[in-house]
């Protein structure tokens, strides 16, 4: 089981290794366009768009590397005094009862939602502006997917550990 939670992990992980760049990418174009902006006098809808989708995909695909490295947002109400035992079983609960199933269903809600934009290569957002709306919707099942590869790892993990008494 360690062996397919590792893999899992593996995907996550290149994922976050492409997806790292895309902070650079929206740094500088954000700079970019404040500069063309205010120094020359020009602007371009499509370019304030792309800051837009990079963020949205960085967000959107390092979600699952997030929740990998435990860097996720947490209540921590009971979690940070509690036993080992104990975080185990809200993290198993967590997984199987709220995290997996949330998933499912923001898959399974927003798949035809995904269908219908990429049958209309649906278009851009404002006047000018980039014709890919199809593609930031992809990210929608991106997303989920990523997060519960993430999930069954860790879930693998937590069941294939000894549990201390």
């Amino acid at each position: 089981m360690e062996r397919v939670a590792n893999t899992l992990d593996k995907i996550n992980e290149y994922v976050a290794i492409v997806v790292r760049w895309l902070v650079l990418a929206m740094v500088l174009l954000q700079f970019a366009i404040v500069v063309g902006r205010y120094v020359f006098g020009v602007n371009f809808i499509a370019a304030q768009e792309s800051v837009l989708y990079l963020h949205s995909t960085l967000f959107m695909l390092a979600a699952g590397y997030t929740l990998l490295v435990d860097k996720h947002v947490r209540v921590d109400v009971f979690y940070a005094k509690a036993t080992e035992k104990t975080r185990r079983h809200i993290d198993i609960f967590g997984h199987v009862f709220f995290l997996i199933p949330t998933m499912l269903a923001v898959m399974y809600w927003s798949w035809p939602t995904v269908v219908n934009s990429w049958k209309i290569l649906e278009g851009p957002i404002s006047v000018g502006g980039l014709k890919a709306v199809y593609l930031m919707k992809s990210l929608i099942p991106a997303f989920c997917l990523l997060v519960l590869l993430q999930s069954v790892a860790i879930l693998l993990r937590l069941f294939s550990e000894p549990v201390e008494r």
